[in-house]
């Protein structure tokens, strides 16, 4: 079921079930973006050696461990509908968002199943780190859909997980919108650390994921939350990310992490306003990778999520992502092969169609410090809005576990 790669036994989780999660033919959730990234990865050599986990389906049973029975009910009657929106739908169903789609529940069911075996393969020891670029719905509530997310698949899993073994789950979030169904999922759960860092609620949708909610009982400071303003680049977002995930992260002491990777954070993607590259995605997933190794033993659960440009972001993204996972990191210099630039060059024009697996960038950063003003520094405006920001979240949650968060050490 895996590959053995860099001395770590890795696996891959990967359908054609997995393409049938379509919401209609020009929704933004395309299962293009899936098909073209594991195709990619296919041509790059990347998944060699590797035999793909079988994603299953996620039983009744399985989606009830966060959803309602007259939840699911009616995502299976709404697949019995013909396709579109359906005015007067209840349960977040039939909206612009999420339109019924034939097999609306089966394929939900499947994106959800993936993630639950990504989850068992690592629980049953056979692999210590496994992908699954479908899932990641981070959006969906107990009882409603949201945001293109029928099944929350990434709360069926942690959820198993605790059950099965593991009382310390790690959940990061770096999709460009707040991890709100997630976090929804485990507010009032001391074992799960949901740590998500978005785009800042005032300017994007779901208008969550502000530093001051933390949790709540016993399990305050386990919700974190970094916000960043439009335009951050790769150095301000990984200052962002150094700042606080490993500091918590290690404090935390998970026995696995969960990693929610959406894309749409690229400067390119069409639904929000950041301004990262391939290559800072690319780096954001190695240190996530290296987080592990130091933490937990290697053991990391990657999903995909967000990712909006089909064609030149998703698929090489993700292609690193799997890369990653499986300890063979491709190279920002490698050339795109041509067999798979005639086939994307189908959905778009030729010559927008990328070229190598880099977007140019060097995605390097300069660690963070408090009061660099104060100590008559001049600095970026931008940069004082995100150690603001940084400083706003490590205040909320940094003392709740034993950490200074005046202090660049912690």
């Amino acid at each position: 079921m895996t590959g053995i790669r860099d001395g770590v036994a890795a696996g891959v989780v990967w359908s054609p079930s997995l393409l049938e999660y379509r919401h209609s033919a020009d929704h933004p959730m395309s299962p293009r973006r899936l098909d073209l990234t594991m195709s990619l990865a296919t041509e790059l050599g990347v998944l060699r050696g590797v035999e793909l986990i079988d994603p299953g389906s996620a039983t009744d049973e399985e989606l009830l461990r966060v959803h309602t029975s007259r939840y699911i009910d009616s995502v299976k009657a709404a697949g019995d509908l013909p396709p579109g929106e359906h005015v007067g739908m209840s349960h977040g169903l039939g909206t612009a968002d999420n339109p019924t789609f034939p097999g609306m529940h089966e394929a939900s069911a499947a994106v959800a199943g993936g993630t639950l075996a990504a989850a068992r393969a690592i629980a049953d020891g056979v692999a210590t780190r496994a992908v699954s670029v479908a899932g990641g719905m981070h959006h969906a509530m107990p009882a409603a859909a949201a945001g293109f997310c029928v099944y929350n698949d990434v709360a069926v899993a942690i959820s198993w997980l605790l059950d099965n073994g593991y009382d310390r789950v790690a959940y990061v979030d770096i999709d460009v919108h707040h991890g709100d169904g997630v976090q929804t999922a485990f507010y009032e759960d001391p074992r799960v650390l949901t740590v998500s860092l978005h785009q800042h609620p005032a300017t994007l949708w779901p208008s969550t994921g502000w530093a001051s909610e933390t949790g709540v009982g016993r399990a305050e400071g386990t919700s974190v939350n970094l916000a960043y303003l439009p335009a951050v680049t790769d150095p301000l977002w990984l200052r962002g990310f150094h700042a606080v995930v490993p500091g918590l992260l290690r404090a935390f002491e998970p026995q696995i992490i969960v990693l929610q990777a959406g894309c749409d954070s690229h400067r390119e993607d069409p639904l929000a306003d950041l301004s990262l590259s391939v290559d800072g995605h690319r780096r954001s997933y190695l240190d996530v990778v290296a987080l592990a190794d130091e933490i937990c033993e290697g053991r990391l659960i990657a999903i995909g999520g967000g990712g909006y440009e089909l064609v030149r972001v998703v698929p090489r993204s993700w292609t690193h992502l799997i890369g990653a996972v499986l300890g063979v990191p491709v190279d920002p210099d490698t050339v795109v092969p041509e067999s798979w630039r005639t086939m994307a060059g189908r959905l778009t024009v030729p010559d927008r169609v990328p070229q190598s697996m880099s977007d140019g960038e060097i995605p390097e950063y300069t660690p963070w410090e408090p009061a660099g003003a104060d100590r008559g520094v001049e600095i970026d405006r931008s940069l004082a809005r995100l150690d603001q920001s940084i400083l706003d979240t490590r205040r909320s949650v940094f003392p709740l576990h034993g950490l200074d968060p005046d202090d660049p050490r912690d």
